[in-house]
């Protein structure tokens, strides 16, 4: 019996462990009804699963951990949920995920190409957004709601 319980808990626990392909160091600042960061983190990928660790004086401080749910230190919940916590309930699900991988948000709605990458300004009764994505910056504010998100690479100014 203890040898299938031991069997059993190597099986699960190594299912557990999350091999990330890319690293990358980025100067994070968020700024939210639930979040309020400007300081180092870790961008961390793989195929399936991504994850933004935020760092403050060298301590993880929150983790948020994004594929077909979106995890924080509160639990995990549904992309829409996360929304209506962290961001707001009027973007699509795929907003968060979209900033973090630098691709276009709301589908490519009033997307311009700018050297190296692009800008995208989105205005409705909902919000007011300007998100630009350069090289090695993205920047996403929305003026209605009162929320930034603006990352970018360490070594580059």
């Amino acid at each position: 019996m203890k040898y299938i319980l031991l069997i059993f808990t190597l099986f699960f626990s190594a299912c557990s462990v999350k091999n990330y392909e890319h690293t990358q160091t980025k100067i994070i600042t968020i700024k939210s009804p639930k979040i309020k960061f400007s300081d180092a983190g870790y961008l961390r990928n793989s195929e399936k699963i991504m994850e933004l660790e935020l760092f403050m004086a060298g301590k993880c401080i929150e983790k948020i951990t994004v594929n077909h749910l979106i995890c924080v230190s509160d639990g995990c919940m549904s992309k829409s949920g996360f929304n209506k916590d962290y961001l707001n309930s009027a973007y699509p699900d795929d907003t968060m995920e979209n900033m973090l991988l630098s691709h276009a948000i709301y589908g490519g709605k009033n997307l311009t190409k700018t050297d190296g990458g692009f800008e995208q300004h989105i205005k409705d009764e909902n919000v007011d957004i300007v998100y630009k994505v350069e090289p090695y910056a993205i920047y996403f504010k929305d003026t209605k709601n009162n929320i930034i998100f603006k990352m970018r690479d360490t070594d580059e100014q």
